[in-house]
């Protein structure tokens, strides 16, 4: 987000980036913004170790760019107060190398200096407040995973995992209605969204990471509520649902975050509500849910083929316990959607009753027990409990209540790694459960 202002390049980040040509075995891309112009300071430690930030009175900034062993160090001044014989080609970036090898750098420098390197000039500003290089990300397969969480019903945080860091998202500002309906959220390439109802309509309020503001005034085709979702990449599909008058949907549609645009896909093979999605193996699946006259508890999934755009039944997919949500005491509606996540094309569910974490064998079709949960995951019939993929690890957020006050705790393991070990990422104070969350990759 451009108003963040850090600079120290993170050590984990380096794995995900993709190790074309020689752009990305060294790097080291600096801010230093000083109090008086001075010569750039070494410590002797590794290349990619980062240099602190400190601050200066004057306007020029300047940047160095260590590649290979080779350091560039590129001398910017305010638009305002570039001298008159300054032939400089601005529009090259780092001048020194060329826009093309400029882009080339950036896109695998860690999203959270976005924010120093906006500063620099007005063609660093454009480029990064255009998109242009989350989408050159992209199609690099440079990403970063953020979770963002929302534990007070009009604030969010986002937490950066490489470096255990919290960022506090603008205050949302809907009207009172909006407060007290039902909302889902789902993040989409550069964009958080969350839906929600004002009055007698669903609402959409959007967050931009290009522009770190909170907007509304999108619509779905067919609004909805209580529907399953997942995102790949710029494209996210929206699954089944209750429109205003309560009627359970089978209907589905297909958000475009580059283009903002809506288009209604094929419906499914049964109305449901409650349900959860994910895309695995370049498919969408919506799984579990709530359906019929008699509102149970549905077992089966649904597989979305974008290429042929047609539905197919999988009988038994829901991680469902035995007997949940039958028993007198407990309606179906009382039970969170199913708690399911992707990693590496492999399902995973949480059991927040039994704390155990399940995956689910592809080939035989079942689900089968791997390991524990994080002890301290406290949940309500699973609400308040999230489970997500973040890149390469699971993580679950939750924590621990006692009176009215209590913990959030991010936890993460890798499943690559072997069994269920859980790491504690980060933890902080909260009085309230996890409401909403959401992990924005780009």
């Amino acid at each position: 987000m451009l108003e963040d202002r850090a600079c120290v390049v993170s050590r984990d980040y380096s794995r995900t980036c993709n190790r074309e040509g020689n752009w990305c075995m060294n790097y080291r891309l600096e801010v230093e913004v000083q109090q008086n112009k001075r010569s750039l300071e070494t410590n002797g430690e590794d290349e990619s170790t980062a240099k602190k930030v400190t601050k200066r009175s004057t306007n020029q900034i300047e940047t160095s760019l260590s590649i290979e062993g080779i350091l560039i160090t590129v001398s910017n001044q305010s638009d305002s107060q570039r001298h008159a014989g300054d032939n400089s080609d601005s529009s090259s970036l780092i001048s020194a190398i060329g826009r093309d090898n400029s882009i080339s750098c950036l896109i695998r420098c860690s999203r959270a200096d976005y924010g120093a390197l906006a500063s620099l000039n007005r063609s660093f500003r454009s480029l990064i407040g255009s998109g242009e290089l989350y989408k050159l990300r992209r199609l690099n397969g440079v990403v970063e995973h953020w979770v963002y969480f929302s534990c007070q019903l009009l604030e969010w945080e986002a937490f950066d995992p490489s470096r255990r860091r919290w960022i506090h998202l603008p205050r949302l500002n809907p009207n009172e209605c909006f407060v007290f309906g039902d909302k889902e959220s789902l993040a989409v390439g550069t964009e958080l969204l969350l839906f929600g109802r004002e009055f007698m309509s669903y609402v959409i309020y959007r967050y931009s990471l290009l522009t770190n503001t909170w907007t509304s005034g999108m619509s779905m085709n067919a609004p909805r509520c209580l529907f399953g979702s997942a995102s790949l990449g710029e494209i996210a599909i929206l699954a089944g649902g209750c429109d205003s008058q309560g009627n359970i949907l089978d209907s589905a549609e297909l958000y475009n975050s580059e283009s903002g645009t809506w288009k209604t896909l094929p419906s499914m093979k049964k109305p449901r509500k409650m349900c959860s999605g994910v895309f695995m193996d370049g498919k969408f699946y919506v799984i579990g849910g709530i359906g019929g006259v008699d509102s149970k508890l549905l077992t089966c999934g649904e597989e979305y083929n974008l290429e042929t755009k047609t539905w197919t039944e999988i009988p038994n997919m829901s991680p469902v316990r035995v007997g949940a949500g039958r028993d007198n005491d407990t309606p179906a509606t009382s039970e969170a959607p199913p708690l399911i996540a992707v990693v590496n094309n492999e399902l995973y569910a949480a059991d927040h009753a039994e704390m155990e974490v399940r995956k689910y064998d592809k080939v035989n079709k079942e689900w089968i027990t791997i390991g524990r949960l994080p002890e301290r995951a406290d949940s309500m019939y699973g609400w308040g409990l999230a489970f997500r993929a973040c890149g390469d690890r699971l993580i679950v957020i939750g924590g621990p209540r006692n009176s009215g006050e209590g913990y959030i705790e991010i936890n993460s393991w890798v499943p690559s790694e072997g069994p269920p070990q859980w790491e504690m990422l980060g933890r902080k104070r909260s009085c309230s459960f996890v409401y909403n969350c959401a992990v924005m990759g780009c």
